[in-house]
Formats: C-alpha cells, structure tokens, sequence
C-alpha cells in the first residue's frame, strides 16, 4: 500500500509498505477513504523528530470502510462505515469506564510512562502504525471505532476521529458560566472548532490569532477577535479583551496552541537542539528537560478573569516549563488539560454532526483536499501557514 512516511524533521514523504494484516483477533483492518493532516502532527514534522524513526507511518485522523475483522470482533463487520479515534481503549477497564480513554490501562505505554497508545504518533505513545495511508490496521476495532451511516460526505464525519471531540472537551473544562465569555487563544483547526461549539451553546466568544485569514474565517460565524499581529505587547491583548468583558476579563481561556507557538529563543533552541541531535541524546533532552514556547499559555493566564478557568488543549511536551505560580496562585486560576478522550464525547456532539443543517460547518471546515501523494506538500503549506491553510484533507 501507499502511505505517508517520517524520514527526518520536515522530511515525509509517500512510499510502498507492506499491507497491515490481523495480529490479534480483536484487530480490524480499515481501508481509509479520507484521512486528515492534524496540527498535533507538525510537532512530528518539526519537533518530536528523537522519537520517530525512518520509515513510521504517520496520521490518526481517519475514516473508511472495513475490510477485515478478526475472529473475536463482533460490533462491526466488513463493509461497515467507520470513523477511527486517534487513540486505541479496550473500552473495559478503569480508565475507559470513568471517561478517560487516553489512560486507557490496557494500552498504556507503561515502557514511556505515558497513557494510551495512539495511532502514528511515535515511540511515546506506542509506535503504532498511523492513518495516513491506504489501509490501517485497528487494535481493540470492537471499542476502538465509531460506526457512522452511509451517505454524508466524509467531510461530515472525519472530525470526530479528533477535531470535534477534541474542542468539545476544551470547552466542557473551560466551564464556561451560561451567558459568559470564553478567549480562544489559536485559531487553527481545534481553536477553529473550540469557536463554533462555544457559539452553538450561546456563550460569547473572542478569538485571539496572528494569521489575519484564519481571524476573518472565525469573524464570519460571530467570533470577536483579537490580532496578536499588530500587538505590542500581551498588554494589548489584554486590554482589548477586558474590553470586550466590561473591564474584568474573561470568565475562560482555551490555549489551543501549545508548543509551536511563537515564544523565546530559548524556548526554540531546545526544540531545535533535541531535534537534530542524535536520538540517545535527543530523547533524553525531549522528555527530562525539554522546554516549551509558554507565550500562550503565559498570556492565558494573564487574560483569564480572577477565578477563572485555563482550559489547555493544545500540546506540551516539556518537562522544565517554569510557571508564574504566584500569579495564578493569587487568581485562583483552575487548570483543566489532557487529550481528549473521544468516545466520552461521542454521544454529546453526534446530533450537531447528523443535524441536516451542518450547524458546526464541518463540510466547509476543510481548506484543501488533497491526494494522499500530495500530502508532504500538504505538511508544508499547513507548517508554513501558507495558502490560508487551516485543514488539510488527503484521500488514499
């Protein structure tokens, strides 16, 4: 089959591989009729290079039909449409049951230290081969799938592999208070999607980017927004949103921008560092003392009113982030954050993807549909924000 491979940082490319096969019986093998570039994957691209080798396939962002079941696999069937979360839950144990499929125990990668496996998402979360390819092997397919009905366009149902559950749970731990205000701190594909759910539910929304195309995109569906571009300072920024919020702020923060946002160089000379080296160094660097670019996260803090809540969706991956503890000591900020635990959301956001009328817009969501040989030419335009690029389709 054809699938996207890493070979380097800002190196993918799209090579023959072996087929996937049924390893265990509870496996499925899907074949992809659409799978999606994810913003979490440009830290592959950039950043997360010492834990990658040549050749893994990447992406955990797909649909398709199933081609193949394993002998134990009895909640879908060859032929069935299905969506494929980006993280692999048995769906029975401790974790699953309480909502937390990313802490699923029975795929933790307890080698790492770290919650569930996840598909093409590197040695971190398990190695598992990723989405962005024509075929893809499922573990645990009875729990590890959402059965969706043939007819809709995949631009309708694709999103629920991340996109959607994803900025449904940083609204649902930004808590925001009926008839208050929530600042989106990135305007990109989940800050984008964090928007549009904060407006379905009737809260006030105020985005905050640098990309003037992706603020006019939030503009149009009732976003007040805010440009970091012609900003001075985070003082600016501030002040306009405590503008916006009658002088006291707002009552949540989303930071839907995590690592690759702009920041010190210092911050950037880590990633760069840990990037290059070799992997016995690089790794090391990445997971014990690996700093992250805190620009949004800081400006979150200072944005959020006085007993507010910071809702931190966006990926760290930093172990020596300094934090301004006093300030929020002080605030009383509450801290919500994690990866989203997709089938706990599944229930709550399928009648807005069903619903006829498309309230969230997901088949306009996309900005490029591409073919999957084009995808590292899609990596690029999505890295370097160029082209208006907010979301990137493939099609195997």
């Amino acid at each position: 089959m054809r699938a996207l491979t890493w070979q380097g940082k800002r190196d993918v490319r799209v090579d023959t591989v072996p087929d996937p096969t049924i390893l265990t019986p509870t496996d499925a093998i899907v074949r992809m009729t659409t799978t999606a570039i994810c913003g979490s994957d440009l830290h592959l691209y950039e950043v997360l290079g010492p834990f990658l080798d040549a050749g893994d396939i990447l992406g955990h962002e797909p649909m398709g039909i199933v081609e193949e079941v394993g002998s134990e696999v009895t909640q879908i069937a060859p032929g069935d449409r299905v969506v494929v979360p980006f993280q692999i839950a048995c769906g029975s144990c401790f974790m699953c049951d309480a909502g937390l499929q990313t802490q699923c125990e029975t795929t933790q990668v307890r080698e790492q230290g770290m919650g569930a496996a996840l598909f093409g998402y590197t040695k971190l979360y398990g190695q598992v081969p990723g989405a962005q390819a024509e075929l893809l092997r499922v573990p645990h397919a009875d729990y590890t799938h959402i059965k969706v009905p043939h007819g809709p366009p995949d631009d309708r149902f694709v999103y629920l592999s991340d996109v959607i559950p994803t900025a449904y749970q940083a609204v649902r731990y930004a808590d925001v208070p009926k008839g208050g205000t929530v600042a989106v701190l990135g305007l990109g594909p989940i800050g984008d999607m964090a928007c549009r759910i904060a407006l379905e539910e009737g809260r006030h929304v105020i985005g905050v980017d640098l990309v003037p195309e992706r603020l006019e995109r939030a503009r149009r569906r009732g976003v007040d927004t805010i440009s970091l571009e012609h900003a001075d300072d985070t003082g600016d920024v501030v002040d306009a949103a405590r503008e916006l919020t009658g002088g006291r702020g707002p009552d949540a923060v989303i930071d839907a921008v995590g690592m690759e946002a702009h920041g010190p160089a210092i911050g950037r000379l880590a990633q760069h560092m840990a990037s290059v080296l070799p992997d016995s160094l690089g790794q090391p660097m990445m997971a014990k003392a690996g700093t992250d670019r805190l620009e949004a996260f800081y400006l979150a803090i200072d944005l959020v009113r006085r007993g507010g809540t910071i809702s931190l969706i966006g990926v760290y991956g930093g172990q020596a982030d300094p934090l301004p503890m006093l300030t929020m000591f002080d605030k009383q900020v509450q801290l919500r954050m994690g990866q989203a635990n997709v089938k706990r959301w599944i229930d709550d956001v399928m009648p807005w993807v069903l619903d006829e009328t498309d309230p969230l817009g997901t088949e306009s969501f996309a900005t490029h549909r591409l073919p999957l040989e084009d995808a590292p030419h899609g990596y690029e335009i999505f890295q370097k924000k160029q082209d208006e690029a907010v979301k990137v389709l493939l099609e195997p």
